[in-house]
C-alpha cells in the first residue's frame, strides 16, 4: 500500500469540494469583519466627535476580515473571496442599521450608505490582495498547517 501524498490527504477538506466558494473562509472572514468593523460603526453612531476615527477603524476591520477570508480560501480566488466577504458583511450590517433607523423614525442617509459601500468594496479588494500575497509567500492558516505536516 502506498502512502498518501499531500494531495490525497486533502480529499476530505474544503479544497476538494467542488464549487466556486469556500464557505468556511467566507464565514471566518465575515465573523472577523463583524467583530472588528461593526463596533467602530456603532461607536461612530452613538459618540459625537469620533466619526473619522470610527470610520477608519471600520474600514481597517473590513480589510482585516476580507484579507482573512482571502488568505484562508482554497479555491484560488482570493480577490473574489475578499470582495464578497467585505460587501456581504457590510450589506447585512447596514440592513440592520437601516431597519433600526426606520423603526426609531430617524432619517436614513442613502447616499452615505452607497458611498461607504464603495469604500468597503475597495477595502475588500485590498484585503483580498493582502490575503493573496500571504498565500503566495507560503503562509497558511494553522488549520491547514497540521494537514501539510502530516502529509
Amino acid at each position: 500500500m502506498t502512502p498518501m501524498s499531500h494531495d490525497d490527504s486533502t480529499l476530505g477538506s474544503s479544497a476538494a469540494r467542488p464549487g466556486r466558494w469556500d464557505f468556511d473562509a467566507l464565514r471566518a472572514g465575515a465573523t472577523i469583519c463583524l467583530i472588528l468593523a461593526i463596533p467602530f460603526s456603532v461607536l461612530g453612531l452613538v459618540v459625537d466627535g469620533v466619526n473619522l476615527l470610527a470610520y477608519f477603524g471600520a474600514v481597517a476591520g473590513f480589510i482585516i476580515g476580507s484579507g482573512s477570508a482571502a488568505w484562508a480560501q482554497q479555491r484560488g480566488t482570493p480577490l473574489t473571496h475578499g470582495l464578497v466577504t467585505a460587501i456581504g458583511t457590510y450589506v447585512v450590517a447596514q440592513a440592520v442599521f437601516v431597519v433600526v433607523r426606520l423603526i426609531t423614525d430617524r432619517d436614513v442617509n442613502w447616499f452615505g450608505i452607497v458611498f461607504t459601500l464603495s469604500l468597503v468594496s475597495f477595502a475588500g479588494l485590498v484585503g483580498g490582495y493582502l490575503g493573496s500575497r500571504l498565500q503566495a509567500k507560503g503562509f497558511v492558516p494553522s488549520s491547514r498547517r497540521s494537514t501539510q505536516e502530516s502529509g
